[in-house]
């Protein structure tokens, strides 16, 4: 069923929002102070690819306040509009009994667009 639901994905709309950001991510990187912020689009791209299956996890060695710190200077550059756009998604497609399962990918999404810092994908 993950199978499933990840080539529905991909097909309506998931390739798209990860073409968007592997763009950003190479965008960031190519920037020496972005390159930090480029690896978490990065871990956003991967996940907005194939979202059914995959989990969020905090990792087990926390590097301190420079995870929180980064957060914050995320959350400013642009880690909320990402988020609320994955809220509207998730709102839009949770509106049908079909579209829940993507609006619950989109939910992922947004959980990890706000904070990407100290997780990982598993």
């Amino acid at each position: 069923m993950k199978i499933i639901g990840n080539i529905i994905w991909v097909i309506f709309g998931g390739i798209a929002i990860a073409l968007e950001y592997f763009v950003a991510s190479i965008l960031l990187i190519v920037t020496i102070i972005g390159i930090p912020f480029g690896i978490q689009t990065l871990k956003l791209g991967v996940l907005a690819l194939w979202p059914f299956g995959s989990d969020i996890r905090e990792k087990p060695q926390n590097s301190g306040c420079l995870n929180t710190l980064m957060n914050i200077i995320w959350i400013f550059i642009g880690g909320i509009w990402i988020a609320l756009s994955h809220l509207v998604f998730g709102i839009i497609f949770s509106i049908t009994i079909i579209g829940i399962p993507f609006g619950m990918q989109h939910f992922k999404l947004a959980r990890l667009a706000l904070t990407p810092f100290g997780k990982e994908i598993v």
